[in-house]
């Protein structure tokens, strides 16, 4: 175990935080608000942990998949921790509890709320709060590697770790190349978002904190109602960017050096657009005698789709009030998600299609015991190291979600309200259904049930593994080995 560059990569990664802390210092000046003292403060300390962590660098930079996990699920803790300091300090939520959920809320890109009352928040807490969102869309390690050379080969183990989907490729041959043209994407994008929301007459700071929201397929809204007081221009703009933030950002790649055919082949692109159209004429059907306009049965309908199956979570309507066909659909896409290697959370929709492709192929051997089918996605043979990983992933998926259901219900809630929190909690998407549907938020839940959902965030944010990882007995072992057989200076 390569504990040093554990302890390095996580004083570095204090030191973003330190970084990021400073813009809602900004914010404060520029509002003439007070609270921004509490950043600045916070930003201080995370600077001067991060210098004595990274005093010393590590005799080795060489670590592998274990390491990377470790150092993922830590720096997700650290920074959730550091980062609700503000909330709590600045008595914006004065309980710590409460702060901390919102903050691995926004930063696991969840969105799912204690607050009932967001308009009150000071200008630099809001900003904070949905800027929270845009630094987890693409991952602070993503990042740590695009501007920090930590060498030794081994950043590929760090985006495995943190980025979601079954599988992590490189886009060019160096790692921190990959997560450079991954954040040029993730930024370009952003400020188009930007562009398009002033020139709807949303002011620019509202621009912002949407944009970064939407982006990182948060859903923190800076309104009480969310997006329902939004005007129609607003809500598409935020629609399209919602569904583009979905895409695997490969496509993207592909685009920007003119790989026109691979992009639109992309199976998992074309399957993830085709649940969305298929998502959209069901609810669409059934709404329509409900309103009075088309087109404004057709935009509650595209927003809401395209909110849950990226795991966004803005909300134009209250769906909690839809048909039980319709909510049906919704609840299938919050499990279902957005794009492997895209902002969203969820199952993911490449998961889905080798889940399928399995099943067929399981099917295909009862009736041809003897034939030999090898799984292609995108007319590449996927390995079996995949195959077996995906499976796992369900399975584990099934027990923490039931363990999860379980430890909620004792709260006394129904079971729609305890079945719908974990699962917009696991696949961060922020509402559910009932007492946690869009108008209603998570604060009547226990100590105990916050905590289970703030763990069922992480879990779901980092694909679960990484997280599970600090819970494993032999890695403690390996920990307790390597320190006490040190050699004496």
């Amino acid at each position: 175990m390569n504990s040093s560059i554990v302890r390095y990569t996580l004083g570095q990664v204090l030191k973003i935080e330190a970084a990021l802390l400073l813009l809602p210092c900004i914010v404060a000046l520029i509002y003439m608000e007070s609270h921004g003292k509490h950043f600045l403060l916070v930003s201080a300390i995370c600077f001067l942990l991060g210098l004595l962590m990274t005093y010393s660098k590590p005799a080795s930079k060489v670590f592998y998949l274990k390491e990377g996990c470790i150092i993922t699920s830590l720096s997700w803790i650290f920074l959730s921790f550091f980062g609700c300091l503000p909330f709590y300090f600045s008595g914006e939520i004065p309980s710590f509890t409460n702060a901390l959920f919102e903050t691995i809320s926004g930063f696991t890109t969840t969105g799912a709320s204690i607050l009932s009352e967001v308009e009150s928040l000071s200008k630099c807490i809001t900003f904070w709060r949905c800027f929270t969102h845009w630094i987890g869309g693409m991952g602070v390690l993503v990042f740590l590697l695009a501007i920090i050379p930590i060498g030794g080969g081994s950043q590929i183990n760090i985006m495995k770790a943190e980025s979601p989907g079954p599988s992590v490729g490189k886009l060019v041959p160096q790692i921190r190349s990959t997560a450079r043209i991954l954040y040029l994407i993730y930024l370009v994008l952003t400020l188009v978002e930007i562009a398009f929301l002033v020139c709807g007459d949303m002011p620019l700071f509202d621009s912002i904190c949407t944009a970064t929201a939407t982006a990182g397929t948060g859903g923190f809204g800076i309104k009480n109602d969310s997006f329902t007081s939004y005007s129609p221009y607003l809500q598409w703009v935020v629609t399209v960017f919602m569904i583009l933030f979905g895409v695997n950002f490969n496509a993207y790649y592909l685009l920007l050096y003119k790989q026109f055919r691979k992009a639109f082949s992309m199976e998992e692109v074309i399957h993830y657009f085709a649940i969305i159209i298929i998502a959209v004429v069901i609810i669409f059907t059934r709404l329509l005698p409900r309103y009075e306009y088309i087109g404004d049965a057709f935009r509650d309908t595209a927003f809401q789709v395209a909110s849950i199956i990226t795991t966004t979570g803005f909300s134009s309507v209250n769906f909690d009030k839809w048909p039980a066909v319709c909510q049906t659909v919704l609840v299938f896409l919050m499990f279902v998600g957005a794009c492997a290697g895209s902002t969203g959370g969820g199952i993911k929709v490449s998961r889905l299609i080798i889940l399928r492709k399995t099943i067929i192929k399981e099917m295909d051997s009862y009736i041809h015991p003897k034939s030999i089918k090898k799984i292609k996605m995108d007319d590449k043979p996927i390995e079996h190291e995949v195959l077996r990983a995906t499976n796992v992933y369900f399975i584990t998926f099934v027990l923490i979600f039931s363990v999860s259901v379980l430890l909620v219900a004792i709260d006394g809630r129904g079971l729609v309200t305890n079945f719908t929190a974990v699962a917009a909690t696991i696949n961060n998407i922020g509402p559910g259904l009932s007492q946690v549907g869009p108008t209603q938020n998570f604060d009547h839940f226990s100590t105990l049930s916050k905590y289970v959902l703030m763990f069922d965030m992480i879990a779901g944010r980092l694909e679960l593994f990484p997280l599970l990882m600090l819970f494993h007995p032999k890695l403690w072992k390996e920990m307790f080995i390597h320190y006490t057989h040190r050699p004496k200076l």
